[in-house]
């Protein structure tokens, strides 16, 4: 069962990633380290509702 997720930056809340993760086997909220264009820098991007 793979759903669309957005990804937004944990600093500056912008929105930045949107990518697919499987709820059966992840359940809980995905934490990637990603470049952040807002903020300039590579910061943590946690899944939004």
């Amino acid at each position: 069962m793979n759903v669309k997720i957005v990804l937004s930056c944990a600093e500056c809340s912008s929105r930045n990633y949107t990518t697919t993760k499987n709820k059966a086997g992840n359940p809980e909220r995905m934490e990637v380290r990603k470049f952040c264009k807002a903020c300039g820098k590579h910061t943590m991007h946690r899944e939004t509702k």
